[in-house]
Formats: structure tokens, sequence, C-alpha cells
């Protein structure tokens, strides 16, 4: 144990000053970590125990060193250590301590008496560093301890709180990625003096830190070897990471030494039940929730009405990690500590089997948020399968593994559909669905809807060619086998590619038979809708902006009844590009401002930079050109994301070009080329709500937005010019 040092004679033979703590001296640059200092300092002030807890490697023993010297001169009896990792006997416990605080006492009294005693009349902050294995006894001495010594207060450190009365739990997460950046950047100046990492390595570098989890332990380690390494190498070296982060610094605690120690420290505390439950969490990957860990992960030697407890054990210990997200309350596993569960749960020979349920519970969540897609439960599953997507990515991972299983590949991406297209994930979407179609495989009911959702997210992309292969493939063969509804998909995608391709006479014939064909096999979803908005689309883009409205008004309705919310913005777009045309401007705007809100809110890109196209020609038509510019630009920055600007459409591409031109004429081709520029410098974030204040400020100055304008009624349903009727 770490003592005091003693007092050396001063020169002139006074009383030296008594000593008031052992903190060590800290041998390098402490880095980072300013928020939760000023919280532990903060929480300090307030409670008499709190308790650092944290993963193995986190920075807990180092971050309650330094809150303790931070606060050292508040306590006139000293700021006092006691390192227990090495203590493994519990009789020894009180012993440790009172050799930490330097007591001597030759009296028949028990050590505890004497700790007791002393610690009662005197105002001192006790740090407890690495407790775990002894945690009962270690919480009923700090219990009693408390109790008789009110200017006592203690600062614990572990992986698991102590569970007394009055403790404070403060989780010390990860480091930010610019503390991580920093902090290795550090380190490795010592190992390799005068390393100054270029832009290029800076970016590798910050890569490596988000790779290693943002764990000081890990950083360090993987710091110590750019003396043999490039970081670059090291980057690459990562997938054998407990065999290459070793070499810690002897000083350093043995559990700290190297990354593999630092995590079985973890895992040989954890009972037999934890550590089979730990194995088998590291086959998710990113976040999961309970419902999943208790179907996937309970079995033999775990039964599924345990799970919860062992869960719970698990989150006390920092093995696990509680996260809040917009789908609710998630756990999470560091990757470091799955990597080590995963060696476990591959020694077990159970690996194949968890993989296996892991994949089919994640085919049968992507199966009801697309049912939930339609209704009210959009947004939520909107949100659910944003949190679930690295291991979505997995199980569609693990299906193409298995030539007799490359079926369910397609299913789950031709599935997944709804958040390709619907929440900003065309690029990804197109990846998968590609990866998917490529192997061979029968055309069966999942082959031909990938097929479909291929041409579609094709056509979104702004491309033509792959779109027409997709979906030429899926309807030759949907006829062949008999498949009406992916027949009627194809015909529904290659309409809305006529829409983008400039033929809205074709979009119109082939958008009503899909409605027609939609409606013999009782289809009713937002594509069905969809498809109605698009006709929509096509009416208008032909002239007739009467029947376009009544058509999109009936979605409208429809979407309202059921709670659909992203066929909605698209109805409201279609609403908003009639009104304009119609000289509705105040109308106009109100239909685009909701329809952005909607379409920012689901992360659809393309809806998005629709509405912010269109609400440029509003503003412009409004007298602003300047803003126009503005939105034009913002509107610039994000076709990149997207696709092919405004698909390369004629006809999608008309308000841009009367926008311009109205703007230029106001404003001159200078000042024009600037306002654009400024907005290309906003994110969509920004633009978007700009977009919304200026429309807000607009509307709000007269009641209907416009001089004498009024909303027309909605229009009774005319199938013969607003399309079939659904529901």
């Amino acid at each position: 144990m770490r003592r005091p040092q003693l007092p050396c004679p001063t020169p002139d033979g006074t009383e030296p000053a008594p000593v008031r703590g052992n903190l060590p001296a800290e041998l390098n640059t402490f880095v980072g970590r300013d928020a939760e200092l000023a919280e532990l300092e903060s929480l300090l002030d307030e409670s008499r125990l709190v308790t650092v807890v944290g993963v193995a490697g986190v920075g807990k023993s180092r971050v309650t060193a330094r809150v303790a010297a931070l606060m050292e001169k508040r306590y006139c009896d000293g700021v006092w250590i006691a390192e227990l990792s090495d203590v493994h006997d519990p009789g020894l416990l009180v012993h440790a301590l009172v050799d930490a605080l330097g007591l001597t006492d030759h009296t028949s009294r028990s050590p505890r008496a004497v700790l007791a005693e002393h610690c009662a009349e005197r105002r001192l902050l006790l740090v407890i560093d690495g407790f775990e294995h002894l945690a009962g006894p270690c919480a009923s001495l700090v219990r009693e301890l408390l109790r008789r010594a009110p200017g006592l207060r203690v600062l614990a450190a572990g992986r698991r709180p102590l569970r007394v009365d009055g403790e404070v739990a403060f989780p010390l997460m990860p480091m930010t990625d610019d503390d991580a950046l920093e902090l290795f950047v550090r380190r490795a100046s010592a190992v390799r003096p005068g390393f100054r990492p270029s832009d290029g390595e800076r970016e590798t570098a910050r890569e490596l830190c988000r790779r290693l989890d943002g764990i000081p332990l890990a950083l360090e380690l993987a710091a110590g070897r750019l003396r043999a390494l490039t970081t670059e190498q090291v980057l690459h070296r990562l997938d054998d990471r407990f065999r290459l982060l070793t070499g810690g610094s002897p000083s350093a605690l043995p559990r700290h030494q190297t990354l593999r120690t630092a995590i079985g420290w973890s895992h040989e505390l954890c009972a037999p039940e934890q550590r089979l439950l730990w194995a088998r969490l590291s086959v998710f990957a990113g976040q999961f929730d309970l419902e999943a860990v208790e179907y996937i992960c309970s079995g033999p030697g775990l039964p599924a009405d345990s799970v919860l407890d062992v869960l719970d054990e698990l989150l006390t210990q920092s093995v696990v990690m509680r996260e809040d997200s917009a789908a609710g309350s998630r756990y999470r596993l560091l990757d470091t500590v799955r990597e080590y569960g995963a060696e476990w749960l591959g020694a077990t020979g159970d690996a194949d089997r968890l993989r296996r349920r892991h994949r089919d519970w994640y085919l049968g969540l992507a199966t009801w948020c697309e049912l939930d897609w339609f209704g009210p439960r959009q947004a939520e599953a909107a949100a659910r399968i944003d949190s679930e997507l690295p291991n979505l990515r997995r199980a569609m991972e693990c299906s193409m593994e298995n030539p007799e299983e490359v079926h369910l590949a397609q299913y789950l991406a031709g599935t997944l559909w709804f958040y390709w297209a619907g929440c900003g994930r065309l690029a990804e979407g197109r990846h998968w669905l590609d990866h998917v179609l490529e192997e061979e495989s029968p055309y069966d009911h999942s082959r031909l809807k990938a097929l479909w959702v291929l041409g579609y997210v094709a056509v979104l992309q702004g491309d033509p060619v792959g779109a027409v292969s997709a979906l030429q493939e899926c309807r030759e063969e949907g006829e062949r086998s008999g498949d009406a509804t992916a027949v009627a998909y194809a015909v529904h995608r290659t309409g809305c590619l006529s829409i983008v391709t400039d033929d809205p006479a074709r979009a119109e014939d082939l958008l009503r038979e899909a409605l027609g064909r939609y409606r013999e096999i009782g289809e009713l979803n937002s594509n069905v809708l969809m498809a109605q908005v698009e006709l929509g689309m096509a009416v208008a883009f032909r002239g007739d902006l009467e029947a376009a409205t009544v058509i999109c008004d009936e979605v409208r309705e429809i979407c309202e009844d059921h709670g659909e919310r992203w066929t909605l913005a698209y109805a409201l777009y279609v609403l908003g590009y009639a009104a304009l045309r119609a000289g509705l401007g105040g109308r106009a705007r109100r239909m685009l401002a909701e329809s952005l809100s909607i379409t920012h809110a689901f992360h659809d890109l393309l809806g998005t930079v629709l509405s912010l196209e269109l609400l440029a020609l509003v503003t412009a038509t409004e007298g602003d050109a300047a803003e126009a510019a503005v939105l034009q630009g913002a509107a610039d920055r994000i076709w990149p994301s997207v696709g092919l600007p405004l698909f390369g459409s004629a006809h999608y591409g008309r308000p841009r070009a009367e926008c311009e031109e109205r703007a230029r004429a106001q404003l001159g081709d200078a000042r024009y080329d600037g306002e654009r520029q400024s907005g290309r410098r906003l994110d969509t974030q920004a633009a978007v709500a700009r977009a919304l204040r200026a429309g807000a400020a607009r509307t709000g100055s007269s009641g209907t937005g416009a001089a004498g304008e009024t909303r027309r009624p909605a229009a009774s349903r005319t199938p013969g010019r607003g399309g079939p009727e659904l529901g």
C-alpha cells in the first residue's frame, strides 16, 4: 500500500508541517474530462459518498485521483487514497485502510476501532480504488465510517456502486472524440519525441480512437505501439486488439498493464451466469433492448425469467452500458468488451445458434416495423430501425453466409424499403439491395420484393438505367410466377420512373393501372398512397391543377384517418405545387412548410430538398429574392447526398429555373451568386430552421397568408378524376 512520506526535519529545527495526504504525483499530463471533473467536485460538495463507476480501462482511477487533487485544500486533515486491488482477504480490508492513512497503534484495540476513532474528529477525503472484489465488506466498512465520522467524505472508484445509503453513483463514460485524440497524440509524443501528426495522420488517429471506444487505457497502450508501428499500422491491426495492446507502463497497476488483463479482471469478478450472458450479448452490434436479450440470449444455463436479473448485475458492474434514445432505454457493450465476450462465446461452441436467433429476431422486428410504418406509430418505427440498424446489418450478413438463407437477406433488405426511402438512407439501401441480389436464388416473393425496392431506390437516386433493369425483371418474373403483388409494385414504380423522366402521360397510365391492381389484391399502405400522390404529380405536370388537388386532398384525408405522416408530406408537396401554380402563394407556403417539417423529422433528405426548392420559388414570388437565393444554395448542398439534382427532370427543374430567373433579375448576377453561395454554407438543420422561421414570419403577418386568399373546401372523391377510391 502507498504510505505517506515522513516529514523531513526543517533547517531551523522547527516542527515540520503535518502530512495531509498520500496522493501520488502525476507522472504525465492529465487530459480532458473537464465536464466530468466539475460535476464530481459539485457532487462531493453535496454528498458524502460518491462512487465513480465504469468499464475497465475507462479512467476511473485517474479521474478520482485528479478530483481528489483538485479538492485537496478543502480538507484540513488531508486527502488519502487506498488502493484495494491487491487486497484479496476481506479480513485485511481494515488493515489496508489503516495502512493507507499512515496510522500506528500499539494498543489492543481493533484496527476497525482505530480507524473509526481517527476519522471521527477529522475533516478528510478518503479515496477508495479497486474495491469490486470486496464490495460487500467494503460497503459495510464505509457505512460504519460515515456514520461515526461526520467530517468524512468518501470518493470511490470501481466497476459497481457500493450500494450504501446516500451514495451517488457517477457513471464515467469513454472520452469524447476530441479528448481521446488529444490523449493519444500526447502519449504518442512521449514514446516518439517530436511526433506531430499531419492532417491525414490526425484523421487516422481519430478513427483509431473511435475504434478503441475512447477508452483511455486502450489509447495509451495503442500510443505505446508507435515505437515500432505507424498510426495506420496500429489501426489495421486492431482486429486482434488484445494481442496488439500490451506492454503498458511498469508503474501501472497490474490489472491495467494490458487491455486483456483489464477486461479479464472484470470477467473474473462475474458469476458464471453473468459470464454466460456477457458472452451471448456479444452477438449484438450496437444498441439492443431487453426484449431482444430475453429472446436471443436465454437458453441452456440461462432461463428466460432470469435474464433481467443477470443483465441488471452486468449493468451494475459496468460491463453493459445503458443509453437513452428516441427508441427508449437501450443497452450497449463497448466494442472492446464485446470482442472479449465473443472469444468466450466462440469457446462455448454456441455462436452459430446465437447468430441464427439474433437473425430471426431482427427479421421479425423489421416485419413489425414495416406494418407500423402505415399508422400512428410511424415515427416510433423509424426511430426503432434507426437504433437497430447495426443489428439489422449483422442479420443480413449472417443470412448471406449460407446460400440456402440468401432469401432471408433479400426479404430483410426489401422489408426495409420504408427506411431506405423514407429516412434518408438511399445510398445504404442501394448497397444492400445490390448485394443481396448478386447471389443466385429462386424468384420467390423475397427476391421479387427486393427487385422492386431496388428499382424504387434507383428512381429516387436518378438512375433510370438501374431502375428499368430491376423493375422489368421484377414484372416479368412476377407475371411468370403469378405474384400479383410484385407485378403491381413493378408497374407502380415504373410509373414513378416515367414522372422523373418527363413522360407524365405514360406515368398517369401506369399509376392508374397500378392503383387498380392494388385495389384488386386489397393492398393499402404508404406505398399505395404514394402511388396516388405520384398520380397527382403527373396530372399537375400535365396542367390539370384542380384534378391534382382533388387526388392529393383524398390522400391527405386517408393519411389523417390512419395517422400516416410520411406520405402526407408528399401529398402536401403536390398540393403546395398546385397552389403555387394557381397563384395561391400563402396556401402554397403553408402546405410546403408542413411538408418540410415532416420530412425533416424523418431525415428524409429527398422530401426535404424538394420542399426547399419550391419554398425558394414561393419566397421569390413574395419579393424576397435574396432569401430565395439562399434557400436555393441550401438545396444545392443537400442534393449530392440524395442523387441526381431534381432527378434531371425538366418538370421538376422548372420551378428552380423560374426562381433563379426571378432572383437574378432582381439582385443582379454578382449578388445572386453571393447569396446562393451563403446558402451552400448552411447545413440541413440550419436551412430547414431558416426556411420555417421565415415562413412563420410571413404567414403570421396576415391571417390567411395572402390577401383575399381563402381555403378551398376539400373536393369530393371522384375516382374518374382523382384516382380510384381507397380504403
